[in-house]
């Protein structure tokens, strides 16, 4: 897949759709052939300990990238 950035209005109102079909899930996949919506389960921990089970990352590391991507996710839902 080839991620396209959309602007904001259109996210609010592609968000509004979602909301009445009672989708509410951050991520999706809009499959328009197969008429389907695929919803991407996320799981906020999952990166952080698996990095930290392996040692490929100190913890305090993990932490500082942790902030880093939820910083962009809030930047991403404004």
């Amino acid at each position: 897949m080839i991620p396209k950035k959309m602007d904001s209005n259109t996210v609010r109102e592609l968000r509004k759709i979602l909301n009445k079909a009672n989708i509410t899930n951050p991520r999706v996949t809009i499959d328009f052939n197969k008429e389907i919506v695929e919803l991407e389960e996320t799981d906020e921990y999952a990166v952080d300990d698996l990095l930290q089970s392996v040692g490929v990352l100190p913890p305090n590391r993990v932490k500082e990238l942790r902030e880093e991507v939820g910083q962009m996710r809030e930047e991403w839902d404004s």
